[in-house]
């Protein structure tokens, strides 16, 4: 992280040029970075369906301006990313909720080692790593798996794997599982539509602003069988209560009390399972990131990560 006493009005901060690199066999990722390479890294890890370019330009340079080279990415099977073998049916994913399911395409562990080699490729031993959701989900995987790498952990709108916790409104079940129709005006009237539901009611985002997202993220590739991938691998993760009681690192979890997609309890299960983890609920505030909230959740995140310099201890 940058000396305190640099003039933060100096710090690049925009975006890099989108780029590409592989990280497993035949999967590619797309990624873009805001702020000096030389920083302390922040990955920011998105969730089901979502490119990386819902993690807003203004949230990641608001970051960058407090000293961190800030990463986001398309996961696979999203966006521009590479897009993974293995046909899933609706009646797939049912079974899958079911716990009839067989092995999925791929797992949340397999995400999390896309997330590492990222890091790995820009040259980075360990860095700081916030998920939106699923994201949130890969974002716990990767400090359980490699403790070493995580220097802090931000889980935002997600659960711990527990069937009993972060449980999904009902009435989304048939949104997330409808046909799509074909063409980008049809993709983009269904998206208006889930997200007139599990939108924040507090911080409710304009139609146009929901449309322009919506053809946003039609532009970068959307791919109905990569969302029921995700899907599957989500409703294959394991119950992580019990191991998030090993994370040793600065942990802040985020939730809406007004959440649909995963309720609030998923916030709460996963802060009370992680020692000494600090709880952000916020009132009004449904399974996105309102830009109203853009500056708590940057200042939230800001002092977790330097939790993590305050008490860490040098690594090689």
């Amino acid at each position: 992280m940058s000396s305190a006493t640099e003039d933060p009005s100096t710090r690049p901060t925009g975006p890099s040029p989108e780029r590409f690199v592989t990280v497993a066999d035949g999967i590619e990722l797309c990624y873009q970075t805001f702020g000096d390479p030389a920083d302390e890294p922040i990955l920011l890890v998105m969730g089901l369906g979502g490119p990386m370019t819902w993690w807003d330009p203004d949230f990641c340079s608001m970051l960058a301006e407090h000293g961190f080279h800030v990463i986001r990415y398309d996961n696979r099977d999203t966006g521009r990313s590479s897009r993974v073998r293995g046909r899933i049916t609706r009646s797939g994913i049912v079974r899958a909720f079911m716990g009839r399911g067989g092995p999925p395409p791929y797992t949340l562990t397999d995400m999390a080692e896309d997330g590492f080699a990222l890091l790995d490729h820009l040259g980075h031993a360990a860095g700081h790593v916030v998920g939106i959701s699923m994201g949130g989900m890969i974002a716990q995987t990767m400090a359980l798996h490699r403790p070493e790498r995580v220097l802090s952990l931000t889980s935002i709108m997600s659960t711990t794997g527990r069937r009993t916790v972060g449980w999904q409104d009902p009435r989304l079940m048939p949104l997330l599982l409808a046909r799509r129709a074909n063409g980008k005006a049809a993709y983009v009237e269904s998206s208006a539509r889930l997200w007139r539901v599990i939108g924040s009611p507090l911080y409710p985002d304009t139609v146009e602003e929901v449309q322009a997202r919506a053809a946003e993220t039609w532009d970068r590739g959307v791919s109905a069988s990569g969302v029921a991938r995700q899907m599957v691998a989500i409703l294959a993760q394991p119950d992580r209560s019990r191991s998030l009681r090993e994370v040793k690192v600065p942990t802040l979890v985020i939730h809406g009390l007004d959440d649909r997609m995963v309720h609030v309890s998923g916030g709460r299960a996963t802060a009370q399972s992680v020692p000494g983890a600090e709880l952000l609920l916020v009132p009004g505030m449904g399974h996105d990131v309102p830009a109203e909230l853009h500056r708590t959740f940057v200042e939230a995140i800001v002092r977790n990560a330097r939790r993590a310099g305050e008490h860490s201890e040098p690594r090689d």
